[in-house]
This record gives structure tokens, C-alpha cells and sequence, in this order.
């Protein structure tokens, strides 16, 4: 033990030898008296502890070695002056005489820990940095703050959140959602929590990664946190994540809660260097990114409406109610922010005091196109932050701004962007990159998409019944986004009409062309359907959603040469009609249609032909005696269709005849159409048929024996029509059939025909347990055949159309 003192002793004499020095240069003279005192106070109090913990013999050589290493680097270094320059900077930095008192208080509690009493480290806080400073000037503590003073609707989520936790085989709990919900406030509050505190005790570590981290800086802060040398000097990442073990054990063995707060997408690799087999080690991660590794996940949701409510009236002291303020301003304001803690609280503020007049210039002036974030310099920045994309994935951020073209929180059809993608991206026409850009919004917590649940063969092939909304702040950001650059010069152009009033622009325009490749306008049911003409020479994609009864194209449309998809959605709630359709006419390139709740046989009076028409999709429409009562025949007005799609339209008892006549048509789904009962024989003329899907039209009691003359089919898809009680007599001659979906045919319990033995291509047959049975008899024939049984699966989502 006396060896250990004697070593002590002579390390300061070295170092005071050093300062001797120091006291002839009058630029570190005052810093070098500064250590000398720090250090006199510091070896009395080292001392004491080491003699209080009476240590063995074979723990203090270790101790002596690591001095005697201390003295030899203090001599080498010592006759550098800007060593010791360096050195005082980091020791001493500027500080008054009560600050470096407390430090060297510190200093002593920090330097001289025990491990499980029978070790200790001794760190006399002498480094040497040659190519980084400034990188320890200052101890950082991670300790958790304290939440704000004034929270409102987190106890339930902190209850599920601690809950979650909580449980025995939760190791690492990602906590997500959009900036600004009050993710790291709820982390605060967790901590405060009396039986979160009372497990973790001091074990609670808390770390703000952000972007890029810097992994050797967040390590050597948590050995600093907990008064810990490391074992030696941390040069690299790799060295910090091999060190931290070491620490995380030291503390033990009681329960650590290590807190990764605010990780971006692309710093998960942290995440995975984390994983340590330490027990009673648990991480909680918050990130706006939901990082699909993780096993245990909590969505923090926005505030619901009475919450925003009370924490909007907080922050705009409006606790008292006031009167003078219109309430129907005070809930206008507060549904525009969407229950976002952030959004409500810096809104409010920016309102606080204000006249009434000021508050509701402030909701004109959002109804005329103005952002809320024009109206808070903080707000902004701090959302975009999630906008962020590397150079490969720029497409995605692209595809985030699109989704500005619907109404806020509208439920977007996944088929209408991939109609879009496939044209202004050229991405594949399956959707596949699409859901796949789609997925990737929805794990940066940009969007939701939703999904039914698919079987293996749907996975790669149909996505007609899936849907993606976006909240509306999102929205806004994706609007304010898009708006940077002048109306002309702008790459996708959004408007919103309210009644007759148009865009100054659109009414001072001279003839001057817009370039935007995206253009969408959305009106509302006190439009009068008058339009003014711009030129859109460059638009490709055209987004028209409206609210009245009767909705006239605008007259542009007809001059818009490179228009290759048209999207008109009518949100209003009755079936409408569309004026100036045979505007259409006279336009090359366009490929895709999509009407939405449109009455359809008013349109075939006025049919003209589409000869570049590639696919059309029907949803929600009517379409009564439609493609029977037309001017010209089906064939000759889209004699380049390739794919039907008629989806929840409801009158739709009889697929019309005049359809068989597209005979190019490769895909034709009807799906959703509960009246739909008969199949034409005529279906037997659509030779290039290759995909046939008929899905939950629960009315439909068989199949039209003429589909035997369908030689290209490679998937037939009849899941979930409930009245089919047998298949085709001759379905055998479906010689290229590879894929049969029949799931939830529950009266299909025939016998299969006899010449199913012919389906010699036929590779997956989906079906429930019971209609399995049904090939059992016949799976040693078809080699190739595999039996996949679905699960059941309850879908309401029909109930939201």
C-alpha cells in the first residue's frame, strides 16, 4: 500500500516540476497555478480512499503500473510547449476560483471509484490530443432532463410505453413517430416515474445521437457520466464499443436503462453494435424512423381532440377561456394542427397575446394557400429535418411531396400511385418499386400505408385493395415544400379552389406556360366549374379532385399533349357527372384513367375514341348499361386497353357485353361488386386474357364455362365469392393457369372436374383447409403443384370506402 502513496507522491512532484516551468511564461501562469491547486487538493483525498478500501496486493500493482505509465507520459510530454498549452486547456479551462473548488470536489467523488469494493481506478484526467483539442474541454452529462412543467395526454401512452419495457424479454424497445409528437418528452417523463427510478436508480443513461454520431464521443461522455477511466485511451469506434461493456458492467449488477435518443435513419448501425449480452441491460431508442429490425415497438399516436385542445389553450394563455377570442377560431386553429405537441405549442405561442383580429387574419391567411409555417420561424426547420434523403433514395422524398395532390388524411389509393410513379419515375407498372418507395415513408413515419394481408402469390402482384394516408401536417410540409420555387418554374403544381376564387396567377396570367409535371387541382363543393385557360404543355399527370355533381373538365386538358395519366376523384357524397369528356379525344400519350364515384353511361354517349389508352380503372362508379348504349364500339374506341379494373361498383349486376370486344385486354379485375351475379359467355373472345380476377363479388354463383377458350391465362382469382359451388367443367384447357386463388369460396365443395388433371402448369392453389382436401387426390399428378392454405382474414376496410 505504501508503494502505492510513494508512486502518487512522486507523479505530482513531476508534474509540480512542470508547472515550475509554466511560472516563466506568463501566458500559462495563471492556468499552471490553477492545476497545482487542483492537484494538491486532489492526492490527500485519493490517498484516504485508497487507504479506506485496503486493497490487495495484486490490485494495486495494476494501480502502480498505470501511475508509473502516468509519470513517464507527463515527462516525455512536458518539454512540448504546446503539449502543455494543449493540456492546461483541457484541465483548466477558463473557470472562476468557486468553479474549480466544486471541480476538484468532482474530481475526486469522479476519479476514485470502487468496483464491487475490491478495485479502483485512479484518473488523474491527464490526456494527450494532438489531432482533436477540443474534443474533452468539458465533462458531459448524460443525465435524462427534466420534462416541461406543463404536459398533457402522455399518461397513457408513458403507462403502455413502461409496460412494454417493463417485460422480461424486452431487451431493445424502439419508441416512433413523426417529429414533433413528444417523443423525448415522453421518454423524460418515463424517467421520473417512481417505479422506473426505483429499478434503474442511477443506471438510467441517456444519450442524444442525432444524426452522425460520433460513437468514441458518446462512449468516453458515458465514462465521464460515471466518474469511469477507461481501461485504455479510446482511438476509434471500434475501441469505444469494445470499452463499453466494460463500464455497463461496472455499474451492475443492478438493472440499466441506456437511452438512445433521436436516431436518425442510417445511424441503426449503432443500434446493432449495441447489442451486449449484459443482463439487466435494457435500451430504449427513439426515433422518427421505425426501424423494422426492432422486435418490440410503441407508435406514439397524436393527441386526441381534447388534449390539443388544452395544451393549445396553455400555450396561448388561454387557460382562463377567454372570450375574446371566437371559439370557432380557437378549434379551427387547433384541428389544423393535428394534434402535434410541437405544432400546438409553437402556433399557440406565436398567438399568445394577439388581438382577435390577428387571430383570424391568421386562419384567412392559411385558407388562401399560406402554411402554419410561415407563421413560426422554429417549427419549420425542425420538420424538415425529416426530409433529409441521401442521393440514391432522392426518388422517395419525391414521392412524399406527391402525395400532396389528394386532400389532407384522404385514404389514397396505393393503384393511383402507381399508375403515377410508373409514368413520372418510370418505375415498373406491378407497383412493386412503388410499394416498396411507399414502405419506406411509412418506416420514416411520412406516411401510412396499409395492406391487407397477402398471400405469397399477391405479394409481387396485386396491391388494388391497399391505401395510404398522410396526416395533416405532413401534408402542409409536402405543400410547402413544393412551393419554393415560382409557380412556372415549379416541377409538380398543387391548388386549392375555394367557390370562384381562382389563383391571382391563373387570372393574371399572359399566356405564359407552366412546367410542371404533376398538377393537381382540388375544389370544393361551391365550385362553379368556371375555368380559366393556362397553357400545361409539360404535364404528365393530371390529379382532379372535386365535390359537386356535375364537374366540367377544364378546357386545357385538351391542349396538354404529354398527359399520360388522368386521375378524377369526386369526394363529394353522390355519384357525378363529367362534362367535356370527348376533350380527351386528341391527346397522344395519355395511358391511364382512374374515375372515382363518376356515373359512367353518361360518359359512353359521349365516348370518343382513346387510341392510346392503356388502362382503366372504375372505382365507386356507376356504371348502369355503360359500354352497351355507346356510339362506337368498344374495340374501336380503345383498341389499345390492356387492363380493366372495376372496383365496389355496386350496380354492376352483368359485366356488359361490349367489354368482350376489347379483345388486347391482358387483365381484367372486378372486384367489390357484391351484385355482380352473371359472366358473359362473351368472355371467352378475350383470347389475351392472362389475368382474370373476380374477388368478393359475393353474388357470383359460377363461372362461365366459355373461359376454356382463355389459352394466355396464368391467374385465375376468385377468392372470397362466397356463391361459387363449383369450378368450370373444362377449366383443365387453361393450359398456361399457374396460379388459382379461391380462398373463401366456402360453397365450392363439388368434387373438381375431372380435367383439372390437365392443369399441367398449375403451380399454387390458394384455399382454406377444407377446399384443400379437394386436390389431395390429384397432388401426386401435378408435380408442380403447391397447396397454400390461408389464414382468415377479417378485412373491414370495405366499411371506410
Amino acid at each position: 500500500m505504501i508503494r502505492v502513496e510513494e508512486t502518487l507522491v512522486e507523479v505530482c512532484a513531476v508534474l509540480h516540476d512542470t508547472l515550475k516551468k509554466v511560472e516563466n511564461q506568463a501566458l500559462l501562469k495563471r492556468l499552471g497555478s490553477r492545476l497545482g491547486s487542483r492537484l494538491d487538493r486532489l492526492l490527500p483525498s485519493v490517498i484516504d480512499d485508497i487507504k479506506r478500501y485496503n486493497l490487495p496486493k495484486k490490485n494495486t500493482k495494476c494501480s502502480i503500473e498505470d501511475v508509473k505509465k502516468g509519470e513517464n507520459l507527463v515527462r516525455k510530454c512536458s518539454k512540448s510547449r504546446r503539449w502543455m498549452m494543449c493540456c492546461f486547456k483541457v484541465c483548466c479551462p477558463t473557470e472562476s476560483d468557486e468553479d474549480i473548488a466544486r471541480s476538484c470536489e468532482d474530481d475526486t467523488e469522479a476519479n476514485s471509484t470502487r468496483n464491487h469494493g475490491t478495485e479502483i481506478s485512479i484518473n488523474l484526467n491527464i490526456v494527450q490530443e494532438q489531432e482533436d483539442s477540443n474534443l474533452d474541454k468539458k465533462r458531459v452529462f448524460c443525465a435524462v432532463r427534466r420534462p416541461p412543467d406543463f404536459t398533457v395526454g402522455f399518461d397513457m401512452p408513458m403507462m403502455e410505453l413502461k409496460t412494454l419495457l417493463l417485460k422480461e424479454e424486452v431487451h431493445q424497445l424502439l419508441l416512433t413517430a413523426p417529429a414533433g409528437c413528444g417523443k423525448t418528452t415522453l421518454v423524460q417523463m418515463l424517467c421520473q416515474d417512481k417505479q422506473i427510478k426505483g429499478m434503474f436508480t442511477n443506471n438510467i443513461l441517456f444519450v442524444n445521437v442525432s444524426k452522425a454520431p460520433n460513437v468514441k464521443v458518446i462512449v468516453r461522455n458515458l465514462f465521464s457520466y460515471k466518474g469511469i477511466r477507461p481501461k485504455y485511451q479510446i482511438q476509434s469506434d471500434d475501441d469505444a464499443i469494445y470499452q463499453l461493456p466494460q463500464m455497463l458492467n461496472h455499474i451492475g449488477p443492478n438493472p440499466i436503462l441506456l437511452i438512445l435518443d433521436d436516431v436518425w435513419l442510417g445511424s441503426e448501425f449503432l443500434l446493432e453494435k449495441l447489442k451486449f449480452n449484459i443482463p439487466n441491460l435494457k435500451i430504449l431508442v427513439t426515433s422518427r424512423t421505425a426501424f423494422p429490425r426492432f422486435k418490440h415497438t410503441y407508435n406514439l399516436k397524436q393527441l386526441n381532440d381534447v388534449d390539443a385542445m388544452t395544451l393549445f389553450c396553455h400555450s396561448a394563455f388561454l387557460q382562463d377561456k377567454s372570450s375574446y377570442i371566437p371559439e370557432e377560431d380557437i378549434k379551427k386553429i387547433v384541428r389544423g394542427c393535428g394534434g402535434f405537441p410541437l405544432v400546438l405549442k409553437m402556433i399557440g405561442g406565436s398567438l399568445c397575446g394577439q388581438h382577435a383580429v390577428v387571430w383570424h387574419s391568421r386562419l384567412l391567411k392559411w385558407s388562401d394557400g399560406h402554411f402554419f409555417f410561415n407563421s413560426d420561424t422554429e417549427l419549420l426547420p425542425h420538420l424538415q429535418k425529416s426530409l433529409e434523403f441521401p442521393d440514391d433514395k432522392i426518388i422517395i422524398k419525391e414521392c412524399f411531396l406527391d402525395l400532396g395532390s389528394f386532400y389532407a388524411e384522404q385514404r389514397i389509393s396505393a393503384a393511383i400511385l402507381i399508375d403515377m410513379w410508373a409514368e413520372l419515375y418510370e418505375l415498373d407498372e406491378d407497383g412493386i418499386h412503388a410499394i416498396a418507395n411507399l414502405q419506406e415513408l411509412t418506416i420514416r413515419n411520412l406516411a401510412n400505408l396499409e395492406m391487407t394481408r397477402k398471400t405469397a402469390s399477391e405479394v409481387k402482384s396485386y396491391y388494388n385493395e391497399d391505401f395510404v394516408t398522410q396526416h395533416n401536417i405532413l401534408r402542409e410540409l409536402a405543400l410547402h415544400q413544393s412551393s419554393q420555387e415560382p409557380i412556372g418554374q415549379r416541377k409538380r403544381l398543387i391548388m386549392n379552389i375555394s367557390g370562384t376564387n381562382l389563383p391571382k396567377w391563373w387570372m393574371e396570367q399572359k399566356q405564359q406556360p407552366i412546367n410542371a409535371r404533376l398538377l393537381s387541382i382540388s375544389t370544393d363543393e361551391s365550385f362553379l366549374g368556371s375555368w380559366c385557360n393556362i397553357q400545361a404543355p409539360k404535364v404528365e399527370v393530371l390529379v382532379l379532385n372535386f365535390q359537386t355533381k356535375n364537374y366540367p373538365l377544364p378546357e386545357f386538358v385538351e391542349k396538354a399533349n404529354e398527359l399520360k395519366v388522368l386521375i378524377v376523384s369526386n369526394c363529394g357524397f353522390f355519384h357525378a357527372e363529367i362534362k367535356n369528356f370527348q376533350l380527351l379525344w386528341s391527346l397522344p400519350n395519355l395511358k391511364r384513367i382512374r374515375l372515382e364515384k363518376i356515373s359512367i353511361s353518361c360518359l359512353c354517349k359521349t365516348l370518343v375514341p382513346l387510341k392510346s389508352l392503356r388502362k382503366l380503372s372504375l372505382f365507386m362508379c356507376n356504371i348502369g348499361t355503360a359500354f352497351e348504349n355507346c356510339t362506337i364500339q368498344g374495340s374501336y374506341a380503345l383498341p389499345n386497353l390492356k387492363e380493366i379494373n372495376i372496383d365496389y361498383c355496386n350496380d354492376l349486376v352483368e359485366l356488359p357485353v361490349g367489354l368482350c370486344d376489347i379483345i388486347h385486354l391482358k387483365k381484367l379485375c372486378i372486384t367489390n361488386c357484391h351484385k355482380l351475379s352473371i359472366l358473359p359467355k362473351g368472355i371467352g373472345k378475350l383470347v389475351n386474357l392472362e389475368v382474370l380476377r373476380i374477388r368478393s363479388c359475393t353474388n357470383l354463383s359460377e363461372l362461365s364455362e366459355s373461359i376454356r377458350s382463355l389459352h394466355k391465362l396464368s391467374i385465375l382469382d376468385i377468392s372470397d365469392c362466397l356463391s361459387i359451388s363449383k369450378l368450370p367443367k373444362y377449366i383443365g384447357e387453361l393450359c398456361n393457369l399457374k396460379v388459382l386463388n379461391m380462398k373463401g369460396c366456402l360453397r365450392l365443395c363439388n368434387p373438381l372436374p375431372e380435367s383439372t388433371i390437365y392443369l399441367k402448369q398449375l403451380m399454387i392453389v390458394v384455399c382454406d383447409e377444407e377446399r384443400a382436401k379437394l386436390w389431395e387426390p390429384i397432388k401426386d399428378v401435378l408435380i408442380k403443384l403447391k397447396i397454400e392454405v390461408a389464414k382468415k382474414d377479417i378485412n373491414l376496410n370495405w366499411l371506410l370506402k
